[in-house]
């Protein structure tokens, strides 16, 4: 979206919005297009869980996170995280119990190439054994390329600053894509790139002046890295996942969508939180406390009919939600775990059923792991105690059984009606989901 597009965009959904708040009509709420019971997800859709490579696995070798936590810039030391290292057998079981078909991991490219120009074998046969365990228990691997973790001597060259970090960056993706191509995985090249910018400008990996170029350099990396994987495995499904930003998702996504959406076999959304002018005023957003940040479950459907609108035809995936704890309490919203996912879930059949073309969705995440700087929130399935359980004991949330019910189903039940009612006048799509509401039928 071009800059007066963008301004012409705020100023109607910040006069929307005072409009709400200053106590102007709310539209009528849309009834669903029929309110017979909805129908399961089907068996060709694909439950999943997700994880990452440094958030979980521990044993970290030198990279820019590392030196971010031993520069003071976190909040908690790292240890060993999860331990998913030498954890993933077990880790791998948990997942196939809960009937879920796809496994997502990140493959460092700290650990694979610790050197340059040297990749290490063992480290590759670690990403082997993960994998063919993945696919042993029947699931298919989600690889991700990217998860915001570069190695240590690639921080000494300058990073995303360099503008030789494309070609560095290449070199070891087509090598990991060679590697494991034959498993026929589903890929993501960049995890959620506008906040992977956000994270390296906040820890100091660039400067102000170079987000323009990292976001530039992303571009190219993701748009070569996809040819090359189509090459490498004709039919793969290639995507780079968004993070989904209420009311302001195109401000912030759109440029970079719309670089590299002609190479996007699906659209990747991770969706969280919800927005509303209600939770501005009473609940504003606190990325500081991820615990307290407002969870509507039905703004997953306006995040999928945004990209449904602007990628018509094109699948649609949930590449991650969940719900976040502090350290494991309960939310001081009463929003439990298991309510959550399986209201998301009836959202998901209400957008299949509504025409969009809503093929996959994996749980953030399948253990408590490091949220980037601390492990108080807790996204976890399994919840584990990094801090005071020198066991690591994965210890199951209410959501375990709840995702095997679905994953069995393939939905909740078709008279299922969510425990919380949509918002009044959610702005998740900005102005659109205000304009065009959902409504539970009666």
């Amino acid at each position: 979206m071009h800059s007066p597009s963008r301004r012409r965009f705020l100023a109607t959904a910040a006069a929307a919005t005072s409009a709400v708040l200053l106590g102007g009509a709310i539209p009528a709420a849309a009834e669903p297009a029929s309110s017979a019971a909805l129908p399961p997800l089907g068996s060709g859709f694909r439950w999943g869980v997700a994880s990452s490579g440094f958030q979980s696995e521990g044993h970290a070798p030198d990279s820019n996170w590392t030196r971010y936590i031993a520069a003071g810039k976190t909040e908690d030391p790292y240890l060993d995280s999860v331990d998913f290292y030498t954890r993933f057998r077990s880790d791998i079981s948990l997942a196939a119990e809960l009937g879920v078909r796809v496994y997502r991991i990140g493959v460092e490219w700290a650990r694979v190439q610790p050197r340059p120009g040297e990749w290490d074998e063992v480290a590759f046969d670690f990403y082997d054994d993960v994998i063919s365990a993945i696919r042993a228990a029947g699931m298919q691997p989600m690889l991700t390329l990217d998860h915001w973790v570069y190695p240590g001597w690639e921080v000494d060259r300058g990073g995303w600053r360099n503008p030789a970090m494309v070609g560095d960056w290449l070199a070891n993706a087509v090598r990991v894509v060679n590697r494991f191509a034959h498993y026929d995985p589903l890929w993501i090249t960049f995890n959620e790139p506008a906040v992977y910018i956000a994270n390296e400008l906040r820890h100091g990996g660039i400067g102000v002046a170079d987000v323009p170029a990292m976001q530039d350099r992303i571009a190219q990396a993701h748009n070569a890295v996809y040819d090359h994987i189509h090459r490498a495995q004709p039919g793969a499904m290639v995507s780079s996942n968004v993070a989904y930003i209420p009311a302001v998702e195109d401000v912030v996504n759109a440029a970079l969508i719309d670089r590299i959406g002609a190479r996007l076999d699906f659209i990747g959304i991770d969706y969280y939180y919800g927005v509303s002018p209600e939770s501005l005023i009473s609940n504003p957003p606190d990325f500081g406390a991820l615990w307290r940040m407002p969870l509507h479950a039905e703004g997953i459907y306006y995040a999928l009919r945004h990209y449904a609108r602007q990628f018509p035809g094109k699948p649609l995936y949930i590449v991650e939600n969940g719900m976040p704890t502090e350290n494991g309490r309960p939310r001081a919203d009463g929003y439990g775990r298991a309510d959550l996912l399986r209201d998301t879930v009836y959202w998901l059949q209400r957008a299949k059923a509504d025409g969009m073309k809503v093929i996959g969705y994996n749980y953030w995440s399948i253990t408590d792991n490091y949220e980037w700087g601390s492990y108080t929130p807790r996204f976890g399935l399994y919840s584990v105690d990094v801090l005071t359980d020198p066991s690591l004991t994965r210890r199951p949330t209410d959501a375990v059984h709840a995702y095997s019910a679905i994953t069995g189903a393939g939905g909740v039940p078709g008279d299922y009606r969510p425990t919380r009612l949509p918002v009044r006048c959610s702005l998740v799509d900005g102005l659109g989901s205000c304009l065009e509401p959902v409504a539970v039928p009666g």
